[in-house]
């Protein structure tokens, strides 16, 4: 059977949206947002890599550039029991791409070699990579070209040989190339068009190897037809406009099926999990902003977001803004169930 995951998402993964998503999907695997090495090494590691055993299965993402720094980050990670620990070679930021990290790394296939050999020395979980499919390095990368490109298919061939070579065996390939210079992020998650068939000729050339997909998935009609090319299936974006397809997704996965959840146990499940936080309202609407797409193009979409935006009334916690969507939102809506579609 296949692999359903949620990407990691910078201002969107957090403890709170992965609780979320675990509400909706018994069986995918979730992440943590990127997470340098460095702020694993001297921030507050319980904030950053604390987690609910509830989220579990979860994986680790990590960036960075400095092999050493790297392993350590992965040495301290082992006390938390993530099940998986990813790198990442795919994020376009030029912030991150300029301190070589991220999408830039894949001008360097022999430097992330070595970086993943010495996650693997810390570590028995799983050691994946997340990658784009290219890169379009301008001038952000040192090198003696004015411009270096590196988007042909021969370059992603030759990135995940090399990899292979030192025992990777799961990738996770974002379907784009990185422009690493004139692009934000949002516009690199959409300016660069979906070359999904070389993806899919990845896992011709490296049947062995587990090959999972990313990039532009939103319905369920897709993750199926991407199934019968890869291993795996990465969500990005929709689980967080459309979070209610979760419920469809664990039916891809081995020993899973359709979670016939209906929105109403879905607010429950959030009352319960929000009442933890009290009149602590920062930590309530944190833990509530991210599922603002729970009734996407449904009646009550509208007064779902009106009731979870800020400021909210004087008075009213987490805890009550849910009761009272309870109470305001259609009926049949609420009560709505994935089998029902």
């Amino acid at each position: 059977m296949a692999r359903i995951s949620i990407a990691p998402m910078v201002d969107v993964t957090d403890r709170h949206f992965r609780y979320f998503c675990r509400l909706l999907t018994k069986k995918s695997m979730l992440y943590t947002e990127m997470i340098t090495s460095s702020a694993i090494i001297h921030g507050d590691r319980n904030k950053l890599l604390d987690f609910d055993p509830f989220e579990k299965p979860i994986a680790l993402q990590i960036a960075g550039c400095d092999k050493k720094e790297i392993q350590e980050a992965v040495k301290i990670a082992e006390a938390w029991d993530y099940d998986e620990i990813n790198f990442n070679v795919g994020c376009p930021s030029d912030r991150v791409s300029g301190n070589q990290m991220g999408a830039a790394l894949m001008a360097y296939p022999d430097m992330v070699a070595e970086i993943v050999e010495s996650m693997k020395k810390e570590t028995k979980k799983p050691v994946t990579v997340k990658h784009r499919i290219g890169i379009d390095g301008t001038n952000v990368l040192p090198n003696s070209l004015p411009r270096l490109v590196l988007d042909k298919y021969e370059d992603l061939e030759y990135f995940v040989k090399v990899l292979s070579q030192v025992g990777v065996k799961h990738f996770i390939i974002h379907a784009r190339i990185a422009i690493l210079e004139g692009l934000s992020p949002k516009e690199n998650r959409d300016i660069p068009p979906l070359r999904y068939e070389e993806v899919y000729r990845i896992k011709e050339s490296f049947p062995n190897l587990f090959i999972e997909i990313n990039g532009g998935i939103r319905t369920i009609e897709a993750i199926r037809a991407h199934l019968k090319q890869v291993d795996g299936v990465m969500l990005g974006r929709v689980a967080y406009e459309n979070p209610f397809l979760l419920t469809e997704v664990d039916q891809f996965v081995e020993g899973g099926q359709v979670n016939n959840i209906s929105r109403r146990e879905i607010i429950e499940g959030l009352i319960d999990y929000v009442d933890r936080f009290g009149k602590d309202k920062r930590m309530g609407y944190n833990a509530l902003k991210n599922t603002l797409g729970l009734f996407h193009n449904k009646r009550g979409s509208r007064t779902w977001r009106r009731l979870l935006n800020p400021p909210w009334e004087e008075g009213l916690y987490a805890k009550d803004i849910l009761e009272k969507a309870l109470d305001i939102l259609p009926e049949d809506i609420l009560d709505e169930r994935p089998i029902d579609y």
